[in-house]
Parts: C-alpha cells; structure tokens; sequence
C-alpha cells in the first residue's frame, strides 16, 4: 500500500509532468506510460536492484536518502521501451512539422502566379467565366470534386476543338489517338500534377478545402499548382481564408463577385402530400430507405419518377438525369440524395426537402446526425431554376409543415467563413517516421505522426480513420512500406463487406507476387451477372461496380499486377447498363424485397443514413426506457399513423387504422422482429390497443397506470 501511495504521489507531481513534457510526454503518453509503470513495479517479480533500494528508501520515510522525484529516471527508461520514438523525438517532431505547407511546393513557388477568386452562389456563371479563361489559354488544368465533373470539362472541351485529357483515380483517356499528352487535362482534384507547368488552373469549389476528409487535395492544388493563373470557384465564404494563404506565398487575390442568374423563391407552404407533385419536382432524401419509400408511392399514384443517389455509378446517373430532362419522357418527377448538389446539370422547377437533417463526419472522424448546414442546403436548392433550363425561376420547400419554417431560418443564415485548409501526411514523411520506427504498424505510424504533428492556425490534420482502418485490415498481409501506404489510400466505401474484402484478396495475392487476373476478377465476382431481382441485389451490383473501380485505380498504380484493365473497363460498362435496368424498375425491386422480407434489403443499407422522425423518436425513447419498451412502439405506431393520415387526404378513421396495420409490417417493426425485440403477438397487441384508443378518442397509449401494467405484460412476454 504504501508503494502505491508513493507512485501516485509521484504521478501528481506538477515538476514531474513537466520533465515528461520535456522528454516528449504528452498528457496522454505520460498516462499511458504511468499505468504501464506502475503494473511494472506492483506485478513484476523481478525489479532492478536499484530500483529496488529507490523505493524502499521512498517507503521508509528516509527523507536524506530517497525522495519520489527521484523515480524518475526509471520512470523515463521504461517509458522509452514501451514508446521507442521517445529517443529520437526531435527527428519526429521536424518531419512532422506541418507549418509551412508553402515550402513544399518549390516550383510554385518559383514563379509569381496570379490568383483570380471567381465567388457566387449555385448557378450564378462563376464556373462557367473560369471554364472560359482555360479553353482560351495554350494549356490547362481544371481540377474538380467528381468524375463526373471532371467528365463534363473533358467532354466540353473536346467538343470545342480544345484537345484535352481525362485523369481520375480510375482512369485515362487522352484527346489524342497515339496517347501524347494533350495541353489540357481535366481531372478529379487528388490526381492533378504540381510539376507540370501550365498557363492556367481551374479549381472548383474551393469551399471544399475545409472538408474533413478530402479538404488536403484543396490545399495542395492551391498551394502547389505550377500555372502562371490559378482561377478559384466556390463560395464567398473562402475568399478571406484563399486571401491569407496566398498572403503566406506572395500572392495576390483578385476576387469577382456573381449573382444567381436566375431568381429562387422560398415557398410559404409546405408540399404536405405527394399528390401536390407537379412535373419539374425534385424530393431531395438523405436515406437510401427514403429513396426507395417515396419513389414507390409516387409510381403508385401513376407517375413516374427518375432515382438518383450517391452509390450509383456515374453512367447510372448521367442516364437518369437525362430520362427526367427529356421533355418526351414521360418522367417528369426526381427523388435523388444530395449527390445532385454536384456534377449534374437537371431541369428541375421545385426542390422538395423531404427531409432537413443528415448524417455527417466531424473533423475527429465521429459521426453525427444534424440539421443540415446553410453551405448545403443552398448547393442543393440552388439547383432549381438552372440559367438555360425550361425553368426561368427555381423554387424551394419541405415536404412537412414543421420543417419548413427551420429550412427558411437555414436558407437566409450567412455561410460562415471557412476558418482552416486540410492538411494530410505525405508517403515520404511516413517513410521517414518508418526509419526511425521499424517495428511500429503503418496505422500506429500515422496515429504518432497526428498527436506530434504541429500546425498553425490556418490549418488542420484531415481524419484519416479510412486509412487507419484498411491499414489496421491488411496489417498481417507482408507488403513493403511504400505498396502498403498506397492499397490504404484507395478510395473505398469501408461500409461495403464486399468491397473491403475484395481489397484483402487483391493485397494478399499482390503479396505472393501473382497478378490478379481478369479470370480471378470474374471468378472473385461471379461474373456475368444478371439484372437484379429486388433490393438487395441491386445493392449488390453497386459493390460489385466499385470492385472494379477498386481494380482500375490499382491498376493505374502497379500496371504489372493489375493487368487486365481494359477489359475490366468493358464490363464495368456492361454492368453500368445492367444497374440502369435495375433502377429503372425500383419500385418493382422494392416490392420484391418487402414481400420476401429479407434482411439485408432496404434496411440493410439504413445505418449510413439518419433515422427517420418516427425511427428517431421510438430510439429515442427506447434508449431511456430499454429495448423496445411499450413506450417506444406507441411513438414509432403512433406517429406512424398521423404521419400518414396527414398525407393522405382522406382522414377517415377506418384509413387511418389500415396506415397504421400497414406500418406495423414496415421497416422499424420488421427490424424489431429481427432482433426478437418484437414479437408478433406483441405487435398485433400494439395495433390493437392503438385502435381502442382512437375509438375511445384517447391520444395516448393509455394511463400511466395502463402504461405499467403493459410494461409487466410485455416483460413476461419476453422472459
């Protein structure tokens, strides 16, 4: 007792925390490394002998002899086993010094470049004023968010005699047929060249520098482009941060400002009921479970509706945007995901916000659910009323009556100016950080460069979880440092099983040296594949259409290993048409999944999305009250069933009681089933009391009284 007494005594020390400090010990490290101390001292059997006379010396009170302070240098030895870097901190702490991001770029730096900041709101010209300035120079670059965008830059440009290249992770196309370089390149922003030289450079929606994830690509085709013009396009909210990062390299900003060509009007009124759809409408979802739902019971009112959502491939979506634009097709509605907020130009008069809450990741890499920002929703509502469309004017509203009033507040709060620039560790700086830790793990490696990294306050360090994550996956597959750091940085969706273990086989044969075939593709996939049959499947099909996105971004980096990508191209493209299918006969894949009731189905794909209101208030509920507690299913039953009569025009009781046996079959009930929270007994009980109560003109599910009596009943039932 008295040793433990000591130890902490010692751990408390403010003089002893700032040696550690000193020697490299931040609070967490110091931590860390006193518990692991501690357990040394008190388990282990055999402590050094000078250890030993230190510490009894401490424990015997002898004050001349022995003093706590003077642990510490055991203390720091053992800290220096456990935490090897320790020993060459200074090294560490220069190569992960990230203060000066300019120095990087030592070409662009040698030249005095022009930054012109073209700054407006969704469908104002700014890009287009850009696009302009790059077709009329001797060579250019335009680096954008999406292949898609990146595609539409590509195809313009050709179309207007300007040879220019294609680049993205996945692919190469060149403008001329012996695959000499053209003048021009469009490309997705992560694979522009900083040591190529050009006249002018394009980068678009520079608001996205801040991003989480992605923002470093902004920085370093900011800071590092080698073009004698830098043309920047995005919201005014970067035009103070872009000013005082050109500031640090000597550049100058001269800013444009545009206004939106054509008006956009907030409706007073909410849609309240897909009846009220009218052609040109676009329901914007932000869950694939919503997708599904809404395009359903608007092909059940005999319109149809084109789908559009982000895990679709790109030709999925071009042809779905196309299908609605056509003014002979007979689609004329639009329930699409954010992922029109980009990258598509569409026809549509009225955006409609099924919803104004969606699921974000914070720069720690924590996900959340939150109303969405001021920044997003103008991107998404913007697209109503494109200049040059069949639409002069665009107009936005809520499909609920209580969400309208909060987007309005959204809609006219100012954007708030973006504060940092992504930063992202380079391949060299972890090779280097390797050399001086040979046996720590590539996802350690990368933790210990984010905790002694050093920034200022015009930067920050991206969360890199995704690349911890496949780092963490393929650790016990023997690759050399410089192949393990590129197979972590493919672009993958690590929510997808499929896709995260078909990465596992490619890194593991790529280990024992075989190249991976377009026979082990096949095979691997089970290709050819037929059109889907229902939910699932189609879901299927898109992982499998990433799996080969994943083969030909491998391929453009170890073309011995990947050799194939030509004909993996050719049936990605026949896989693209056979999604098309797919999508184009939703509804009925829908059907099929809810009569089969299949997990893995609609629900399967939920956990990227937010709830919906009534999921979120029965989890709410059921997250004070224990699983699935009488309570919970009253909120998920009850709001179900007012949800629904709200929409519908009829609001007889006997509907709303066939709204309400319908919902009890649906997607929150059936998952409750699943997880035998539920039984179904249990559920023709709840139906059966919510009709009591409306018979009886009550609004609860009973007294609190009955509610306890319920509470007992449904614990039975389940013991």
């Amino acid at each position: 007792g008295e040793v433990l007494k000591n130890l902490n005594k010692f751990y408390k020390r403010k003089e002893i925390q700032r040696l550690g400090a000193e020697n490299g010990l931040d609070a967490r490290l110091f931590h860390q490394a006193f518990i692991s101390f501690r357990k040394y001292i008190m388990e282990s059997s055999s402590v050094s002998a000078d250890l030993h006379i230190i510490l009894n010396d401490i424990c015997c009170g002898f004050a001349l002899l022995g003093h706590v302070d003077d642990l510490f240098p055991f203390f720091l030895r053992h800290a220096k086993q456990i935490f090897p870097m320790l020993d060459c901190m200074d090294d560490l702490r220069k190569i992960s010094d990230l203060r000066l991001p300019p120095n990087w770029y030592p070409d662009a730096r040698a030249i005095q470049r022009k930054i012109i900041f073209h700054a407006g709101p969704t469908n104002s010209g700014k890009t287009y004023h850009a696009i302009q300035r790059f077709l009329s120079a001797k060579s250019g670059i335009y680096c954008g968010p999406l292949k898609l965008l990146a595609h539409e830059i590509f195809q313009k440009s050709n179309d207007a005699n300007v040879p220019c290249d294609l680049v993205t992770g996945e692919e190469r196309v060149f403008a001329n047929e012996d695959a000499r370089q053209a003048p021009h390149v469009a490309c997705t922003i992560e694979m522009c060249s900083t040591n190529t030289p050009y006249e002018v450079a394009v980068i678009d929606e520079i608001q996205m520098i801040r991003d989480p994830a992605r923002g470093w690509a902004w920085t370093r085709a900011l800071l590092g482009l080698c073009a004698e013009e830098i043309h920047v396009c995005g919201e005014p909210a970067a035009i103070d941060l872009v000013t005082e990062l050109m500031y640090t390299t000597g550049e100058e900003v001269e800013v444009r400002n545009y206004e939106r060509l054509t008006p956009l009007t907030v409706l007073d009124y909410a849609l309240e009921s897909l009846d009220n759809l009218r052609p040109g409408d676009c329901i914007v979802c932000f869950s694939k479970n919503d997708i599904y739902s809404v395009s359903r019971q608007i092909e059940a009112r005999g319109l149809e509706c084109a789908v559009i959502y982000g895990s679709l491939p790109p030709g999925t979506k071009l042809e779905q945007a196309k299908k609605f634009n056509d003014p002979d097709d007979p689609c004329k509605i639009l329930v699409a995901t954010d992922a029109i907020g980009m990258g598509l130009n569409l026809c549509i008069r009225r955006i409609i916000f099924n919803s104004i809450v969606k699921p974000t990741v914070n720069e720690k890499g924590e996900k959340e659910i939150d109303s969405i920002t001021t920044s997003q929703a103008l991107q998404i509502a913007g697209r109503a009323g494109r200049f040059g469309s069949s639409f002069k004017q665009g107009e936005v509203t809520a499909m609920h009556r209580e969400d309208l009033v909060q987007l309005r507040e959204i809609l006219s709060d100012a954007v708030p100016p973006v504060k940092a620039a992504g930063l992202h560790p380079t391949p060299e700086q972890i090779e280097m950080f390797a050399y001086h830790l040979p046996d720590a793990t590539l996802s350690n490696l990368i933790d210990i460069f984010v905790s002694l990294s050093q920034v200022d306050g015009m930067y920050f360090v991206c969360n890199i979880d995704d690349f911890k994550f496949l780092a963490d996956m393929i650790q016990h597959i023997p690759l050399n440092l410089r192949s393990r750091y590129v197979f972590c940085t493919a672009p993958l969706n690590r929510k997808e099983p499929f896709v995260c273990t078909t990465l596992l086989k490619f890194a593991r044969q790529f280990s024992r040296n075989e190249p991976l075939t377009f026979d082990w593709l096949c095979r691997h996939t089970k290709w050819p594949l037929a059109a889907p049959k229902n939910i699932k499947e189609l879901v299927h099909l898109e992982a499998v259409h990433d799996v080969f996105d994943l083969y030909l971004w491998l391929s453009y980096r170890f073309v011995d290993m990947f050799p194939d990508a030509v004909l993996v191209r050719d049936i990605q493209k026949k896989l693209d048409d056979i999604i098309q299918i797919g999508v184009c006969n939703i509804t009925k894949l829908i059907r099929a999944s809810q009569s089969a009731a299949a997990p893995g189905t609609a629900e399967a794909v939920s956990e990227d999305f937010p709830l919906s209101r009534t999921q979120k208030d029965a989890r709410a509920v059921s997250d004070r009250h224990g699983a699935a507690s009488p309570e919970a299913l009253s909120i998920a039953v009850e709001a179900a069933g007012l949800r629904r009569a709200k929409n519908s025009r009829p609001s007889r009781l006997g509907s709303r009681q066939e709204d309400v046996k319908s919902y009890g079959r649906g997607s929150l009930a059936n998952r409750l089933l699943r997880e035998g929270l539920l039984t179904q007994e249990m559920l023709r009980q709840l139906e059966s009391e919510w009709q009591d109560q409306h018979r009886n003109g009550r609004h609860g599910f009973g007294s609190k009284r009955d509610d306890q009596h319920s509470s007992k009943e449904t614990r039975k039932k389940r013991k």
